[in-house]
């Protein structure tokens, strides 16, 4: 992608070299407002001094700016925090990982992104089931109802099925509903990509909208019964971080791009 001159300062201002940091929120979902702010994610890696010692800081980075008018922040997790991350059920992790959204990239970023797919279980079901329930409380409590948390509810839930079929991430809103045809989502998208962040729902939508919730995540539970992907993470894709790890921690990374 073409890349926001304005974002790679964020990444030129951070205290460690950077796996890499992707797009993640709005923007990788699919329904950026005119006024969304941009959520960069990565991964960072702290020297080796950092790490041996009895005391680790900043294994997690989080920095928020407003450069020239853009609203931005990136949280990144040191590679080791961040590769732990990968072996639970994170669902934002995988998400990161492969967001098409690239700001910042290495050697070391694609050899992660072969290695990712043997973390994948049929566990990580419960991290869009546990996400789908608190953006549909946030969004049933809030008044007015806004369209943004819905939207994020039916993301996570048509991601969290998908991935329980097919063992692939795919985190956009409008690719996702090419599969799944709700034929709905077009206009609250709309709304959402042309209005501002707290655009609202109307009361008169409020029930269908919890059906279609409850409906989708009966889908998703039954997705992750029948699902084939594996209980816990391979052991080839846990050898091959922890060898990924000790290399670039010791040996630094081959290039940037």
């Amino acid at each position: 992608m073409d890349t926001d001159p304005r974002l790679r300062r964020i990444l030129a201002a951070q205290p460690y070299p950077l796996l890499f940091a992707t797009i993640s929120g709005a923007h990788l979902y699919g329904f950026p407002s005119p006024d969304s702010d941009f959520d960069l994610r990565g991964s960072h890696v702290l020297p080796l001094e950092h790490v041996v010692g009895l005391q680790v800081r900043d294994e997690t980075i989080e920095d928020s700016r407003v450069t020239e008018g853009l609203e931005m922040d990136i949280v990144s997790h040191d590679l080791r925090k961040f590769f732990n991350l990968l072996l639970k059920t994170n669902g934002y992790v995988l998400e990161q990982v492969f967001s098409p959204l690239i700001v910042h990239t290495t050697e070391e970023h694609r050899e992660l992104k072969q290695i990712v797919p043997g973390c994948i279980t049929r566990h990580h079901a419960h991290h869009y089931l546990g996400f789908a329930e608190t953006q549909w409380k946030l969004f049933d409590k809030e008044r007015p109802r806004r369209v943004k948390p819905l939207l994020y509810v039916y993301r996570v839930l048509l991601t969290g099925i998908h991935l329980m079929r097919t063992g692939v991430i795919e985190a956009n809103l409008l690719t996702l509903n090419e599969e799944f045809g709700l034929t709905f989502l077009k206009d609250l998208i709309d709304r959402k990509l042309t209005g501002p962040e707290r655009s609202t729902v109307e009361d008169a939508d409020i029930v269908f909208h919890e059906s279609e919730y409850q409906r989708l995540r009966g889908e998703l539970q039954t997705a992750h019964e029948a699902s084939r992907l594996p209980e816990l993470p391979g052991d080839p894709a846990r050898a091959a971080l922890n060898a990924l790890l000790v290399r670039v921690r010791t040996q630094g990374m081959a290039k940037t791009a």
